[in-house]
């Protein structure tokens, strides 16, 4: 069996395909993230990234190794519409945060977002090995909860009124599946809680603490 690998080449669903990014990819992130309908359901700061913060974020979030992060395009066309990551991946406990960004305003409410979550649970549970993923979500973004609770994600708890959007406050949802949770909706065996990081095939990770995330150590794909 071939080594499980934390940056697949790819991840292939029925509408979406998932790559790793590329450089060149700086150009979606720099419209996506300039514009107040894309940012107001994915940033903390009520207002549009600068160019220089969008590239910042770009090459840590997109390119750096400190999340597993991946392209999403639609698979009939090819076209990029958005991107997805894991974070704070923690070998340890064998838990990651899961993002999503449709950035493509087209593209949304057409499942994309839905499926390329699909692709990368399945990824984490099935590839990576790990026991939960988790991810916060604001209040007023109902089509992103909807898609989440059809993969599979429970509400856990929520911040209360911990954002502050068009003259009100919203509390942010924090929502999690495990691999326990997704082996029964998918008809696979029940993991039995094998240790994470005993997984020989698994990289390693240093658990370092920076600004809160933790940063696993391994290179980008050759």
């Amino acid at each position: 069996m071939a080594p499980r690998r934390w940056f697949p080449d790819a991840l292939t669903g029925d509408r979406v395909v998932l790559r790793p990014h590329a450089a060149e990819n700086i150009r979606a992130f720099q419209r996506w993230y300039s514009d107040p309908e894309v940012v107001r359901l994915t940033r903390y700061q009520d207002g549009p990234m600068r160019r220089d913060e969008i590239d910042r974020f770009f090459a840590a979030r997109a390119l750096g190794a400190d999340s597993l992060a991946m392209a999403i395009h639609v698979g009939e066309t090819g076209r990029l519409i958005g991107t997805c990551a894991l974070s704070q991946l923690d070998s340890d406990n064998g838990s990651a945060l899961f993002h999503i960004t449709i950035g493509e305003k087209d593209a949304w409410g057409q499942g994309f977002g839905t499926e390329a979550t699909r692709l990368m649970v399945d990824h984490a549970f099935r590839a990576l090995n790990l026991h939960r993923v988790a991810l916060t979500v604001f209040a007023f973004n109902d089509r992103a909860i909807r898609s989440y609770r059809s993969v599979g994600f429970v509400v856990e708890g929520r911040a209360r009124e911990a954002i502050w959007r068009e003259g009100r406050w919203w509390d942010e949802i924090s929502m999690s599946l495990l691999d326990s949770e997704w082996a029964g909706l998918n008809g696979q065996p029940v993991p039995t809680g094998a240790a994470i990081r005993g997984d020989a095939q698994l990289p390693p990770i240093r658990m370092g603490r920076r600004r809160g995330v933790m940063a696993n150590i391994l290179g980008r794909r050759a």
